[in-house]
Parts: structure tokens; sequence; C-alpha cells
């Protein structure tokens, strides 16, 4: 394939404006899907399920079923909008949005269309150095996810090349909350970071809300980035793509630059934008063509005749307006100060999208310094080197387990490292993969005097030296200790020990 064409990205800021959309699909972590009494997979209970497990007949559209609505995701829609700063609509209904594709049964998606749940909101969005953009939310809507779709033979896991497909259904009719934003203008060289940084907000509100586990790594939580460019000095927008499905904040913050730079490249040759859909390539850092967006837009909506018009009370509203968190960026300063983090440290957790790792690690009894140590460090050096995100390797509870065997004196910072890449490798909780490798401090100070022992018998002049007040020279004592217990002793225990021997403790 043809390598493509990218304008340098600050040439391509001077000459042509970005213009930003996003589409976020939420999974709600309802006890049961949207349409049926089918076990929900996108709650934790659930997930892992086998497939094609958690289904029912309205799920895979056998015929005489019928649907019927979710109150549980009807109410978690509704504070969600008013989180969004949405407008509720008195009446909404369901519409089907008809297309073919195998992991879709019925060949319809139930969803909403001109009467969404909510419409018309803003949402604040935090930027490096606490610079404030407000984003403007067109409308949040209910609907059913489709189910999955695994292809086989290939060798990118694509469609393209596979031999064939297999579909679960299990996340069909998994509730959905579609948030859609109108066009974003102004973004202008930091577009990349505000995408990142509004998607790590959505995160944040759907956990604090506790409507949604807003796992990416697990689909919970799904975005389609839209960008367009247009000449400066221009009003008419450009043509836009669409990056589809895109599963991690650092990825959609790639992906808009990427496409920022293409269009630009094309642009600025005399070339025209495709209106498209785009597919993600996290390997190569690029994206790829999908299908054409000129023949999506009829998919023959009509109104769901098996379903009535929803429509929430003005109490109701205002009785789950009443159990709305506060705000992300709002909850985010008073984060910081909780914490006592300097603007660099916070900023730290914030960029690398961990703020609800670390509160969830420091909610767990760990100190917020050692949370953010453990997450900003060697998780994400471990996530960095497998091109996976952080959260994916590890809960926030095992971490905090892992802190506590340092504080107890259990572990080293060295061991601790070793029993989290025994973790990370599914060897079990902290305390299983201490004991499964041995990797706890010897306390037994006959062995630590043992090995000193032996240590100065190898450097006899040692001793003479520190009772002479060269207490320095214990250090080559310490590190043959150390080395002689697999890392596995208290180096200041062994420096008092030592001390001790020389009669300067």
């Amino acid at each position: 394939m043809a390598k493509v064409a990218l304008m340098d990205f600050d040439e391509a800021l001077e000459r042509f404006e970005p213009v930003l959309g996003f589409e976020i699909h939420v999974e709600l972590n309802t006890e049961t899907k949207m349409f049926s009494a089918a076990a929900n997979p996108a709650n934790e209970k659930h997930h892992g399920a086998p497939p094609n497990t958690l289904v029912a007949p309205v799920d895979m559209g056998l015929p005489g079923s019928l649907p019927f609505v979710n109150e549980q995701a009807v109410r978690s829609s509704i504070r969600l909008g008013l989180a969004l700063g949405c407008e509720i609509a008195p009446s909404s209904r369901f519409a089907r949005k008809n297309y073919f594709y195998p992991d879709l049964g019925k060949n319809y998606q139930i969803s909403q269309y001109d009467e969404p749940i909510a419409f018309e909101g803003a949402v604040e969005v935090e930027l490096d150095g606490g610079d404030i953009v407000s984003v403007p939310i067109e409308r949040a809507h209910m609907e059913e996810d489709a189910g999955k779709l695994t292809h086989v033979g290939g060798a990118t896991g694509r469609i393209q090349g596979a031999e064939y497909s297999l579909v679960d259904y299990n996340r069909a009719g998994v509730p959905l909350v579609e948030i859609v934003t109108k066009p974003i203008f102004g973004a202008e060289h930091r577009a990349p970071e505000l995408a990142k940084a509004y998607i790590a907000t959505i995160r944040d509100m759907v956990r604090a809300l506790g409507i949604s586990e807003a796992r990416m790594e697990r689909g919970n939580l799904r975005c389609d980035a839209n960008v367009s460019l247009r000449p400066r000095g221009q009003d008419k927008l450009g043509i836009r793509t669409e990056t589809k499905n895109v599963n991690s904040m650092r990825s959609v913050e790639r992906a808009v630059r990427y496409e920022i730079q293409r269009q630009a490249a094309i642009l600025a040759g005399g070339g025209t934008i495709t209106q498209e859909t785009r597919h993600w390539h996290e390997d190569t850092g690029t994206t790829s063509p999908g299908r054409p967006k000129s023949d999506a837009d009829d998919y023959r909506y009509f109104p769901e005749p098996d379903l009535l018009p929803v429509a929430p009370s003005a109490e109701l509203v205002e009785e789950l307006r009443q159990t709305l968190p506060e705000p992300p960026a709002a909850h985010r300063r008073r984060l910081k100060a909780d914490w006592g983090f300097t603007d660099l440290e916070f900023q730290d957790v914030v960029n690398g999208g961990l703020l609800a790792e670390v509160e969830a690690t420091v909610a767990a009894g760990a100190a917020p310094a050692a949370a953010r140590k453990w997450w900003t460090g060697e998780i994400t050096r471990v996530a960095n080197a497998r091109q996976s995100e952080p959260a994916a390797l590890v809960e926030p509870g095992a971490v905090a387990q892992l802190q506590a065997l340092v504080d107890a004196g259990t572990l080293t910072d060295k061991l601790a490292r070793q029993v989290l890449e025994g973790m990370i490798a599914g060897e079990g909780s902290p305390q299983e993969v201490v004991d499964a490798r041995g990797l706890a401090i010897v306390s037994d100070d006959g062995a630590l005097v043992a090995a000193i022992d032996d240590a100065l018998a190898a450097q006899p002049d040692v001793l003479a030296k520190i009772r002479d007040g060269k207490v320095q020279a214990a250090g080559a004592v310490i590190g043959a200790v150390m080395k002689a217990m697999r890392g596995q002793a208290d180096a200041a225990r062994v420096r008092d020990l030592i001390l001790e021997r020389a009669g300067r403790a």
C-alpha cells in the first residue's frame, strides 16, 4: 500500500482551521438489556460470559418476540443527559434504524432519531494548564448495541482476507447512550489534546454517575472522531471524515492529529476529501478508508411500533437531578487539593487518563503519592511497552494491596515491581504472587547476620574502616548481602546490623 502523504502539523494549522465533532457510545451497566430480560454483559457481574449465552428472543430478532423498555436504563440516560447540561424531553420515542449486518439479528436497530431523550447541552473540559473549553452537546439518545463479529483466518483480524466470521450475540441489545456533539470550533493546535480531554471527561462523568464501567478496552465506551478542515478565512465547513470506534484516549488524540495532517496534505495538493468512515490502526498510528458516508444517511427510520413514547414526569427529572455528582472539572480541582499534588503531579495523572484509577486506588487505602507513583510509573511503562491501556492490566484495589505490603515492610520497592509483574501476568493477588514466587523480605535477623558475616569474611578490611569512622564503607557489605539474599532484605536493617557488628550502632 502506498505511503500516505502527511503535512507537518504546525504547517497544517497555519493553513487550515480544524473543526471537530465526537460521537461517544456509552454502554450502561444495568442488570439486564435495553429491551429484554437477558443479562447485560456490560455489567461487571456478567462480563466475560461465554459467547451467545446472554441472549433472549428479541435480541435475536426471532418472530413474535416483542421489546420492552428497561426502566433503569431510562433513569440512567436521564441522569447522564442532566450531567451533560441537556434539556430532558418531556416525551421521546424510539425508532427503527434499518440496515443489514450479521451482528444485527433483527436487521434493524432500535434507536432514537428525531425525538431524543436529551438535547442542547454543554460540557466543560479542562485542558493542560487549567484552560476550560465548553464542548456543545447536540443530543444524547438511547439505543441498543449490536452483536460482535470475530473474523477468523485473516492477518489483520478484519473482514478483509478472513476465511469466516463468528457472531456473538451477547452484546446485542446492551443499553447504549450515544452522545453527539455539535461542531467544535476554535480548538486549533490543541485539537488532539481536546479530543483526549473530552473523552476523559465523559469517562469520568459516567463513572461518577455509576451508570457505566466505562472500560474503553472492553468497548464499554467507544468514540467516533469527526475531523474536517477549512482554509483560513472560509466560512463553509470542510468535508469531514469519521474515524470509528477508537478504543483508547491516547488513540483518539493520535487519530485526530493524523487526520488533520492527512487531510491538510490532500487539500494543499489540490485534492478533495472523501466523506467516509475510517478505521484506526493502533500498530501503525494511521487511518484507512471504511465506507462512504454519502449512502449512510438512508436508514429508512420510522417509529418503533412496539414501544410507547418515553415520557418522564417533571418530578422524576428533578428527583434524578438531585442525585448528580459534582461536575468533572470541579471534581478534579477538589481531588488535587485533597491529595496535595502539585500542578505538575496532578497533570501527569490527568494526561495519562489515570484519574479514575488513582482515585480508586486511594479509596482502597493507598496514599495518594503512592497511588500516583504506581499508575504513572511502572504500570504505564508496562502498558506502553504492550501498546495497552494501564487500566487493562491491573485493578486499583490490587495496586492498593501491593502498596500495603510495601508499607508493612513485607516488600521493598524492587520486590514490589516483581510482584506487579506477576499480577499483570495473571498469577493472582499481590499476596498470592509473593507466596508463589517467595518474594517476601527476609526478616530473620539470624539469616541476615549469617549473610553479613560471609560478606565481612570476604572483605576483612571493611570492619576496621567502619570502626575508624568510615561508615560509608558499609555500602560494599550491604551490596554483597543484598545480592546473596536475592534482593529480599531490608537494606536499612542490614546497615544497622553491620554497624552493630562494628560497634558503631
